[in-house]
């Protein structure tokens, strides 16, 4: 029905029911045909949906918890929502579910992941529907968000602009997710670079200004239209808890001419908002996790003498910090290097 060829048959679906079923009771069909009285109609909130069929219930759970867990810090969703239901999901299509469970959504038979983000009058949400069903969705609120106009003539336009937010959502959850780091590029970064005939500074990972701009980006590359530099601004403020006064729209706009000359961000002509390209997210989603997740902790580690109690819940990842952690100590004895000192 979005389709430019089949509006005119949407609008007639909605004159039929009109003129038929409403307007019949305060005209008959002669006063109405007589008086040329007519209705225009307009759009004002639309959601678009995608489903990812999983034949394995328990693949899709994984997979998507998975990337919950991971994406969620990095794009900074205030909130996740689980309801827990009254088992696992099966492993097949042929398990039994009664006409009570499948009803009542309050009391899922399967655990229910609700992954949201807003910017605004838009909403981007990813969650489990069914048992083998992953859906990303995208809503409109008030179609005056998209600038497309909210006539019924615009419906095409407004679900592709829907359908390419859909799009670029999942794009960037797989870019965030699973982080690439190209040859060269930490001796590129704290080069100065050129932009136009004007000269900027590299970008220095050990300064925490440059972090948490990059986090901010980062949070930010999921937003459907780009971000501006207030935006980022505004984004550093809530992710560090800092004043506008500590960190400024000025120092906002430097740290993204930074990013622009290492071709970590574009900004089309005639147009103040920015965006983060997908392999740029990759590079430095990660950037963030060798910074802050390998390189910290296990230097933080191989300067304790002993380990110290063991944790209540140990996992596959706390496993790899210790054997990271044992092999750091003697490379760091074999090349004379004094980590205690």
């Amino acid at each position: 029905m979005s389709q430019p060829e089949t509006v005119g048959r949407l609008g007639q679906v909605i004159d039929r029911w009109i003129y038929t079923a409403c307007l019949c009771f305060g005209l008959d069909l002669d006063e109405q045909r007589r008086s040329g009285f007519g209705y225009g109609y307009s759009i004002y909130q639309v959601e678009y949906s995608r489903n990812l069929i999983f034949e394995s219930g328990r693949v899709m759970e994984r997979a998507f918890d998975t990337v919950v867990d991971r994406t969620r810090a990095r794009i900074d969703v205030p909130k996740l929502r689980t309801l827990f239901g009254v088992g696992q999901r099966p492993r097949w299509r042929g398990a039994d579910l009664s006409p009570r469970q499948a009803v009542v959504i309050e009391r899922p038979r399967w655990n229910l992941t609700l992954f949201k983000v807003h910017f605004g009058l838009l909403t981007l949400k990813g969650y489990t529907k069914g048992e083998h069903v992953l859906r990303f969705e995208a809503i409109v609120h008030n179609t005056r968000a998209l600038h497309t106009g909210r006539v019924l003539e615009k419906f095409p336009d407004i679900v592709a602009r829907l359908a390419g937010m859909v799009d670029r959502f999942t794009s960037m959850l797989d870019c965030v997710d699973v982080g690439f780091l190209p040859d060269g590029v930490l001796d590129q970064l704290p080069v100065a670079s050129q932009i136009g005939a004007t000269r900027v500074g590299g970008i220095d990972l050990n300064r925490s200004r440059m972090r948490n701009a990059l986090d901010a980006v980062l949070a930010l590359a999921v937003a459907p239209d780009g971000f501006t530099v207030a935006d980022l601004a505004t984004k550093v403020h809530a992710l560090t808890g800092q004043t506008k006064n500590s960190y400024t729209v000025r120092q906002a706009a430097y740290d993204l001419r930074k990013l622009r000359g290492k071709h970590l961000l574009v900004k089309p002509e005639r147009t103040r908002r920015y965006h983060l390209p997908g392999e740029a997210a990759r590079t430095i989603a990660a950037l963030l996790t060798l910074r802050d997740h390998i390189i910290a902790p296990i230097l933080a580690g191989v300067r304790r003498p002993r380990p110290g109690r063991p944790p209540k819940t140990h996992t596959r990842i706390d496993r790899d910090y210790d054997t990271l952690r044992d092999g750091m100590r003697t490379l760091f004895t074999d090349l004379a290097i004094d980590a205690a000192a």
